[in-house]
């Protein structure tokens, strides 16, 4: 009997283990093993595979057959995973081991990630923690940098893009692709810019972004870099900036030049006037000017004049909706925007500013002599433009961000209609 008990114990004991060695694979195969570390239910998983004498680990437990997951003399931790936000709970000792919620874009509340109203953990208060690729992939050295050039959150580079994208693509000869080399200049371009414009912006108002909800971790508001710091950052990234419009004819380059005035001075607007989008709109869609500049060595007035009124009327589209965010925070604070001067009129005023973006753009197609797919997506364009503007709910944080993280769809759209109007021209 005993040799058959032991036969028994032994053929458990490898079940066991060939169990927990399949356990053990699929969870490091899993995303939450590579984001969170569980240590001690690791340990707990692989002690009888590493006991010297497993027989002699497994005689603790209380009943049988074996339950690897009771154990008498050893704490056992229990978690519940929730896949939504990435939660993991530990009941025995009522304490969060980890919770993080996950943002792609980035959003995240804010720049794509604006703080969701009621977003606390188990009832605790204490809100979530926002980590994106840079926090898993860059060093901690470089992670404020990175965050303050936004590059955890790409819209502002698309909306800053697809301008430079549509004039580049509106300049091509007829039937041909546009220029791809001048397309990836732009696009790096973009980003460099982008970035240097939040730079700027951060050190300006980093006095006021202490006081707003969405703003009050950026870097320099919370004092992770120093404005010192940030001015060094600043001048790097101009050095880059100049190293891409040093590749572009003379005429570009005086004109990309002039551009770093609106850019120095748009974050100044919002003391001054009820319409920094506006002149948001000016700066952003600059390059609607530089693209055609940088192909044809000049400027033609009757094609890019309204591609750049469309793409400051889209502007003002969503970023009045994007303003609507920081509304309350404005009033305490004395920041003008839009989204105050338009209030429960907010509708109608960007309803007429979409009207006249698609106007716009019907124009210049017509004065550059585009095929016709380029109207046919320019209906489907305004199409989305309409759902943003009906369907938004002003009064929600995260529905403003979702409408507005959506205008690089509408971008996209543009910018198919040109490429497949110039190719059918």
């Amino acid at each position: 009997v005993g040799s058959e008990i032991s036969e028994t114990q032994l053929q458990s004991s490898k079940t066991v283990n060939r169990s927990r060695l399949l356990l053990m694979a699929l969870f490091r195969l899993s995303p939450a093993c590579r984001r969170f570390q569980l240590s001690h239910l690791s340990i707990a998983l692989t002690q009888p595979i590493l006991h010297p004498n497993p027989n002699q680990y497994l005689s603790s437990f209380h009943i049988h057959p074996i339950d690897p997951f009771k154990h008498s003399d050893r704490y056992i931790p229990k978690f519940e995973f929730c896949r939504e936000n990435f939660k993991f709970r530990d009941f025995n000792s009522t304490r969060l081991v980890q919770n993080a919620g996950i943002s792609t874009s980035p959003g995240v509340a804010g720049e794509e990630g604006s703080k969701k109203n009621g977003d606390n953990v188990g009832g605790s208060g204490s809100s979530k923690v926002e980590l994106s690729w840079i926090d898993l992939y860059l060093p901690k050295q470089v992670q404020p940098y990175a965050r303050l050039a936004r590059l955890d959150k790409p819209i502002g580079t698309w909306l800053l893009a697809w301008p430079c994208m549509w004039s580049i693509t509106l300049a091509a000869s007829p039937g041909n692709l546009p220029d791809i080399k001048m397309l990836m200049l732009f696009g790096c371009g973009a980003l460099l810019l982008r970035g240097a414009g939040c730079t700027v912006n951060d050190l300006l108002d980093r006095d006021i972004d202490t006081k707003v909800e969405r703003t009050k971790l950026r870097p320099i508001a919370s004092g992770v870099l120093t404005p010192f710091q940030g001015l060094c950052f600043l001048g790097f990234q101009l050095l880059l900036g100049l190293g891409i419009l040093l590749q572009l004819n003379n005429y570009s380059r005086i004109l990309g030049a002039s551009s770093l005035l609106l850019v120095f001075s748009y974050p100044l607007m919002k003391r001054l006037t009820f319409w920094p989008q506006a002149y948001l709109g000016l700066t952003f869609n600059w390059g609607a000017l530089l693209g055609w500049a940088a192909v044809k060595g000049s400027l033609d007035p009757y094609v890019v004049f309204p591609l750049y009124v469309s793409g400051v009327f889209w502007t003002l589209v969503y970023d009045t909706i994007y303003a609507h965010q920081d509304k309350e925070d404005d009033l305490k604070v004395g920041i003008k925007s839009t989204a105050l001067r338009f209030g429960d009129s907010t509708k109608k005023w960007v309803t007429g500013f979409g009207i006249a973006c698609i106007s716009s753009l019907a124009l210049g197609g017509f004065n550059s002599d585009i095929g016709w797919p380029y109207y046919a997506f320019l209906a489907a364009a305004s199409g989305q433009l309409a759902w943003q503007i009906w369907m938004v709910d002003l009064s929600c944080r995260a529905d403003c961000n979702r409408k507005f993280v959506s205008n690089k769809w509408f971008g996209a759209i543009i910018f198919s209609g040109i490429l497949f109007g110039r190719l059918l021209s």
